[in-house]
């Protein structure tokens, strides 16, 4: 009887294990109040409005305060949001995975300052996710799986950026620049029992063979190992003077460096496949999707997603045309936006999905 006994309680407990799934309880964003239009930035460098439209389809961008506005301080605004709309206090948080490429410090990492910024008074654990444009389906994939083990109840998810304080304004560096805005997104997750509801699969793939076609190389520790002409010119000295020198800036070697091309070309392949695994891994097909939220790299290869995937417009989401590429920050901002909208709906079939440096790219489906 004793062993009977044991076996039925370990037969509930799996039982509620295996119904116990993520949902998103709450949304939330923040861009800074400045707009940066195509136009503005002929101020700086030879190119138009006709000619960044008809290579990205943005018009314009947030760019942060100097001074006043950081990667931490918009993560701030727009978890705020997210947490009230989740219906809990900063307090009520347990766990904080923040993504970024555009931290406010080499070190420490954004997850402590937002913990500091929040007033969370409680020493809770603070992960911080460095996968650039896929970062924050990294970190939601991450979140997921402490939910689901029942280790936390309230996690707080954040992708943020603050590129504007280290682009090239410059015609050398157009390409790029014209590409990247401010901004923050934020989402807070929590375990639900509900039947058909919540996160339900995450995917997550890397191949590093191109890591250098999107980078930025300085500051680093690289010592021009993986790359056969100089990407950085450090002074010959017997020993550190490596970390930044004159001559890297001088040659602005400490700005990000991108084969448009090259990653173009991947980004079209990978988007659709990471896309289509997450929805035959739950039995769906592209025509059962509500909307597909794809992270805001480029609207043309946006416009390309749709079409392979058959979707209509209805069915997928872009606002790179406001907001520019904010990278780890992009996917939770059109999230939040969508949401605030009316297009994500209770019942909604979601997907998520990003493609970016390293290369990196992930999906995740969720039934709101």
């Amino acid at each position: 009887m004793r062993i009977n006994y044991l076996i039925h309680l370990l037969f509930l407990s799996f039982k509620g294990t295996h119904m116990k799934k993520t949902k998103i309880a709450g949304v939330g964003m923040y861009v800074p109040s400045k707009v940066v239009t195509n136009h503005d930035l002929t101020k700086y460098m030879d190119t138009s409005d006709e000619w960044i439209t008809e290579r990205t389809g943005i018009k314009e961008r947030r760019y942060a305060h100097r001074t006043e506005e950081t990667t931490t301080t918009m993560a701030v605004e727009a978890s705020r949001q997210a947490i009230e709309r989740a219906g809990v206090t900063p307090n009520d948080i347990d766990f904080i995975i923040f993504a970024t490429l555009s931290p406010d410090y080499y070190f420490p990492g954004c997850g402590v300052l937002l913990q500091r910024a929040l007033n969370i008074t409680t020493e809770i654990g603070a992960l911080d996710v460095r996968n650039q444009c896929s970062g924050f389906l990294y970190g939601l994939s991450v979140a997921d799986q402490f939910i689901k083990s029942g280790m936390y109840k309230n996690i707080l998810l954040v992708g943020s950026e603050k590129h504007s304080f280290g682009l090239d304004f410059s015609t050398r560096g157009r390409a790029i620049t014209a590409i990247f805005g401010d901004g923050a997104g934020a989402v807070v997750l929590q375990p639900t029992e509900e039947e058909g509801k919540g996160i339900l699969s995450t995917h997550l793939h890397s191949d590093g063979l191109q890591a250098e076609e999107l980078a930025m190389f300085n500051p680093g520790t690289h010592a021009n190992h993986w790359v056969q002409e100089p990407v950085a010119d450090f002074d010959d000295a017997e020993i550190a003077n490596m970390f930044m020198s004159h001559q890297m800036i001088d040659k602005a070697q400490n700005f990000p460096v991108m084969n448009g091309q090259a990653v173009f070309k991947r980004a079209i392949v990978k988007f659709p496949e990471v896309i289509h695994e997450a929805l035959n891994h739950n039995g769906y097909t592209p025509g059962d999707l509500d909307l597909l939220i794809p992270h805001q790299a480029n609207l043309r290869i946006s416009q390309h997603v749709q079409k392979v995937l058959g979707l209509n417009d209805d069915q997928v989401f872009n606002n790179i045309q406001k907001f520019g590429n904010t990278t780890a920050a992009s996917v939770p901002i059109a999230l939040c936006e969508a949401w605030e909208e009316g297009r994500v709906k209770p019942g909604n079939l979601i997907c998520l999905a990003a493609f970016g440096s390293g290369f990196t790219w992930g999906s995740a489906l969720i039934r709101w």
